[in-house]
């Protein structure tokens, strides 16, 4: 399905001008949009899936997603990957000597860098800065620092709480085709600032696999250790880019849900909704939230990594991002222009995938004109 990409030797991807539609993160606003000229008809344009678009297909999909169900939900698998895995994977999937050091108990860069020298261009270097949230900063010791740089990398809960832990939450949906048709799993997805106020953003697989859209998909913002203190949200338009649509491209591994209204509200009404920004420049700060359910992970809580993304210089067009996270985290936000204090920022990517070599790394696609696509298209449904 995901044959192995052909390598190249420098991936040149120039940055991008920092034009791109943003819009700020802000309770119950609708978008506005800046710095963009409007798409052409031209444009990329995204495939459109009708989900639980009706009252009765919603109730009966939000029945069907007990606590048990929930809970035995499981990570994607992806057959036919070759060197390379969703983000939803179990953490066992295609582990490595080298995954030993960072799959699921964190590297510090010095680590990863040995371990993967071998594959590493000598003139390719991830480049990362300190977390304002590490934790134990007030030793100086170098057994401490390695502790920081290892938490932040692995994958660390996020107890700041703010705008963040109401926005992200866990993905649930029934897999349709393949060897995992009939599987429930869950991956992780996002609310954001939208026309419609009903736009969640997560990851092309997280709605589509095997040639066929998922069922029974719901979005549950502030997931907290089997809590749903903010309800449960059925789709009835599942998006995602015409290259992951047609090929499965994982450069195009992009999606979007809108999710109907419940007790007469709409999600980000209700959540608050994050920003979002296209055609951004590469390399900046970055955090990424989901919620792993591969051990050491249990999906039980909201999870995230930080650091400054470099590009993918084996076979996509990818950022790369050091990062822990096992499955479950599929679909879940990178932020640039993250505030700590208030836990707000604009989504820039989400995790996608891993290579089987090395676990330590998260990979997500560069938000570029097909992304936005699906966003404008997605905020443009008219819920009924």
């Amino acid at each position: 399905m995901h044959p192995r990409a052909r390598r190249l030797a420098v991936l040149t991807v120039p940055a991008l001008a920092a034009a791109g539609v943003m819009l700020p993160a802000a309770h119950g606003a609708a978008a506005t949009t800046t710095g963009t000229a409007a798409r052409s008809a031209a444009g990329p344009r995204p495939a459109v899936h009708e989900a639980a678009d009706t009252a009765t297909e919603q109730r009966t999909v939000k029945k069907f997603w007990t606590v048990a169900r929930m809970e035995a939900a499981e990570p994607l698998d992806a057959p036919d990957a070759g060197d390379r895995h969703f983000a939803a994977a179990g953490s066992t999937t295609g582990s490595a000597a080298g995954s030993t050091s960072g799959s699921t108990t964190g590297s510090t860069p010095a680590e990863a860098s040995a371990s993967a020298s071998a594959a590493r261009p000598a003139t390719v270097a991830p480049t990362l800065s300190a977390s304002p949230l590490s934790a134990a900063t007030t030793s100086a010791t170098t057994s401490a620092a390695a502790a920081r740089v290892s938490s932040r990398t692995s994958g660390s809960s996020w107890t700041a709480g703010g705008t963040v832990a109401r926005t992200t939450g866990r993905v649930f949906f029934t897999v349709t085709a393949g060897s995992d048709a009939g599987r429930n799993a869950s991956c992780s997805g996002t609310a954001v600032t939208s026309a419609n106020k009903s736009v969640v953003i997560t990851a092309g697989h997280c709605v589509k696999l095997n040639g066929a859209f998922h069922a029974n998909w719901v979005f549950v913002p502030g997931y907290d250790q089997g809590d749903r203190p903010n309800g449960t949200w059925p789709a009835t338009t599942l998006l995602t880019t015409a290259q992951w649509n047609s090929g499965e491209n994982m450069n195009y591994d992009v999606a979007a849900a809108v999710v109907a209204p419940q007790g007469g509200k709409s999600l980000t009404d209700v959540v608050g909704g994050q920003g979002i920004a296209f055609n951004q420049p590469r390399g900046q700060q970055t955090y990424a939230f989901g919620y792993p359910a591969g051990a050491p992970y249990d999906g039980s809580r909201l999870v995230y990594c930080g650091g400054r993304t470099f590009d993918d210089y084996l076979s996509s067009q990818d950022q790369g991002l050091s990062c822990g996270m096992t499955g479950g985290a599929s679909g879940g936000p990178w932020f640039v222009r993250f505030d700590t204090r208030t836990g707000s920022g604009l989504l820039n990517s989400v995790n996608s995938f891993k290579y089987n070599f090395a676990s330590y790394w998260m990979f997500g696609p560069y938000f570029g004109p097909e992304a936005e696509a699906v966003y404008n298209t997605a905020q443009k449904t008219v819920l009924t």
